[in-house]
């Protein structure tokens, strides 16, 4: 569905730059170039969302006016000093925003509950979920919050709103973005040639994990999906979700690399979403490290609010177990996403209880074990929406199945799949981002400026042949 929109990106691409970039060679247009710029951002990124959903472009826009006309509400009341109306605005805001996504993310699976009860038979809505809607009520409900806190200027041109809204690289897939860390680019930035060819290169690198490693490495996982439980050794259930990790690491940070590039084009500067998460050596760290937009966005919006760690360390719990069954809750409406997030939450609580210290007394290799495990049978809830499925798959990977440790068939995927592993774990790592800097620093600069731009060419042919001929170019963030 959406990615028919990668292919769609590149022939949409060049003519919003063209188009983008119209005022650098029409100088006498520098007055109102700004203007220009936002209002392209904003005509191409309602275009390429309706590219995928061509319905919904409705509700985007109606949040936008939503949200714009909120915080100017807000404003208006603090400056008119009446601070319960200016609270009943940012409450009006949030209330029509979770409602919307409710609705369309949470209705059937609440019909699904209250159909449990005797009697009740209430039909399905069965609504197709627009895409990236809990991406973006998350931005536009920070944007009404940041306005109240007075942590941003109210914006009061709506096209610069539409374009904070709709901007189009980090639209579908994150990261999510607070309006305070880009409301002065939205009235304020300049583009340069540095700019620019960093925010191709790092496009590139997006791209090519998404297309060329997530992609790839999903295969396997969903060739070991569909083995028959009974059928499967340890070592195939470890490599499938091992499989199913890498995939949804670079997957994600793939579209993030994307978003950042894409964005760096434009002038503008989005905070980066990860930060090496499997190198952690806890559950603490490994999500202060992975989608770091979302865990920024509960600690300001609900963890803080509702108390943080100032009231002793039982508000604390609650406050760290609510913040993480909507952590779950907001990845899906099923109920391995609430056991999802309670067992990460149940963890947080406990290394803050005694672990982290006894795991900072212990070898470092340890610590990155036990957080890697941990995470992994955590993906394991995440990926399977029937528990009993679940259950049965971590049965497998723990040694509780009739085929055994291993089998001629885990050997196989091994052999086969063993070097892409190996690529896949080591890019999981600052190791190339490290050395290989260090190693080109010491060569000619003719020779830097070949082999890193021979890169980038060769990743973007080999991305631009898989997606023409692969048939397999999963969205794994549809849900959101």
């Amino acid at each position: 569905m959406v990615f028919s929109s990668l292919p769609f990106l590149f022939r949409f691409f060049p003519i919003l730059l063209v188009l983008y970039f119209i005022p650098v060679v029409l100088p006498f247009w520098k007055h109102h170039s700004l203007l220009w710029r936002n209002g392209i951002l904003f005509a191409g990124s309602l275009i390429f969302y309706a590219w995928g959903e061509p319905v919904y472009i409705v509700l985007m826009l109606f949040s936008t006016l939503v949200d714009y006309s909120h915080g100017i509400l807000v404003k208006r009341y603090q400056d008119q000093q009446r601070p319960t109306a200016a609270k009943m605005a940012v409450a009006s805001s949030a209330v029509i925003n979770l409602a919307l996504l409710g609705f369309f993310k949470y209705g059937d699976f609440l019909i699904g509950i209250l159909n449990q009860i005797p009697g009740v038979a209430i039909p399905a809505l069965n609504l197709p979920l627009p895409i990236g809607i809990s991406f973006y009520t998350f931005q536009t409900m920070s944007y009404t919050i940041d306005v109240y806190r007075g942590d941003a200027k109210v914006q009061k041109n709506i096209i610069s709103f539409g374009t904070y809204v709709t901007l189009f690289p980090q639209l579908i897939a994150g990261p999510i973005v607070q309006f305070k860390t880009i409301a002065q680019q939205l009235d304020c930035r300049s583009e340069d040639w540095d700019s620019f060819s960093y925010g191709i290169r790092r496009f590139l690198a997006g791209l090519g994990k998404k297309v060329l490693l997530a992609n790839n490495i999903g295969l396997l996982w969903d060739t070991i999906l569909a083995i028959p439980q009974p059928e499967l050794s340890a070592l195939t259930a470890w490599m499938g979700i091992l499989a199913f990790g890498f995939q949804l690491y670079f997957d994600f940070s793939g579209y993030s690399d994307m978003a950042v590039g894409l964005g760096s084009m434009f002038g503008f500067r989005f905070l980066e979403n990860f930060q090496y998460p499997y190198i952690s050596k806890s559950i603490t760290e490994f999500w202060r490290r992975w989608h770091i937009s979302l865990g920024t966005w509960f600690r300001e919006y609900v963890y803080i609010p509702l108390g943080g760690n100032r009231h002793g360390r039982a508000k604390q719990l609650r406050n760290i177990i609510l913040v993480w069954l909507l952590t779950g809750i907001w990845h899906g409406a099923n109920w391995n996403f609430l056991i999802w997030g309670a067992y990460f939450g149940l963890l947080l609580i406990l290394e803050k209880w005694f672990l982290l210290p006894w795991l900072e007394k212990l070898p470092t290799a340890f610590g990155h074990l036990y957080a890697l495990v941990a995470v992994f049978v955590g993906w394991v809830i995440f990926c399977f929406e029937d528990m009993g499925q679940g259950w049965g798959y971590l049965g497998a990977m723990f040694g509780f199945s009739p085929a055994g440790a291993w089998n001629t068939e885990s050997l196989y995927f091994l052999t086969n799949y063993g070097i892409l592993f190996l690529i896949l774990a080591v890019g999981s790592t600052p190791f190339f981002h490290k050395h290989i800097p260090l190693w080109l620093s010491k060569r000619p600069i003719w020779v830097q400026t070949l082999l890193e731009n021979g890169f980038y060419a060769v990743v973007f042919l080999l991305c631009v042949a898989y997606l023409v001929d692969a048939t397999y170019n999963p969205f794994l963030y549809f849900r959101f």
